[in-house]
């Protein structure tokens, strides 16, 4: 999907992307010890797994994983869309909030929706990495959506246009419910959600702060 408008630029934007990508191709090129060290692993993960064909891992939590994580991707088009999404939604957010606050926001969405993926794996009880940019996107088409309500976005698929605000909405009620319902299992929904929650929290304090008397 893309907003029907155009014209902004943000460098910090850009310059997450391409870090993005080229940690995507190092992902690539040592697989197993970047995982190992860098997606996000659940609390309490045993220091040695075994991967089921007779080899073993070494690995386990680390704090710098809820920052890593968000840099790893699980294949071309999950790093596709992902890097779609930060270029057509970050880049207007960046130029409205300047590349300060937009890296800030990045970032809490990002570590917040790794700290959902924490909770929900703990609760589970089910030992497995999590990777990707989808927390920290997820937020970011939040702050699209409260930013410019009203700006039509065309999705890919189906290519129909829709107003931002029923897109957030409608997107986050079936993350939702795919999270509830274990539906496109492999897909770390709350995660997603994590990310728009911890997105609207920032977003209401910093509102909150610009009031008059604050």
């Amino acid at each position: 999907m893309h907003p029907a408008r155009g014209g902004f630029g943000g460098s910090a934007a850009i310059t997450l992307l391409i870090i993005t990508v080229v940690t995507y191709f190092i992902q690539v090129s040592a697989f197993t010890d970047v995982v190992r060290l860098f997606a996000l692993w659940p609390l309490g993960t045993p220091g040695t797994i075994n991967l089921g064909d007779g080899t073993t891992l070494q690995t386990g939590f680390a704090v710098w994983q809820l920052v890593s994580y968000g840099f790893l991707h699980g294949g071309l088009a999950h790093l596709f869309f992902n890097m779609f999404a930060l270029y057509m939604f970050g880049l207007p957010i960046e130029r409205l909030w300047g590349t300060r606050r937009f890296l800030i926001f990045y970032f809490v969405c990002m570590i917040g929706a790794g700290l959902v993926q924490l909770v929900v794996a703990q609760l589970s009880g089910e030992i497995y990495p999590t990777i990707g940019a989808s927390g920290a996107v997820f937020g970011l088409l939040l702050a699209f959506g409260m930013m410019y309500p009203n700006s039509r976005i065309m999705l890919l698929f189906p290519p129909i246009p829709m107003r931002a605000k029923w897109f957030v909405i409608v997107y986050g009620i079936l993350t939702l419910v795919f999270g509830v319902t274990g539906t496109m299992s492999g897909i770390a929904h709350f995660a997603h959600l994590g990310g728009m929650l911890f997105g609207l929290v920032l977003i209401l304090y910093w509102a909150s702060r610009a009031s008059p008397g604050r």
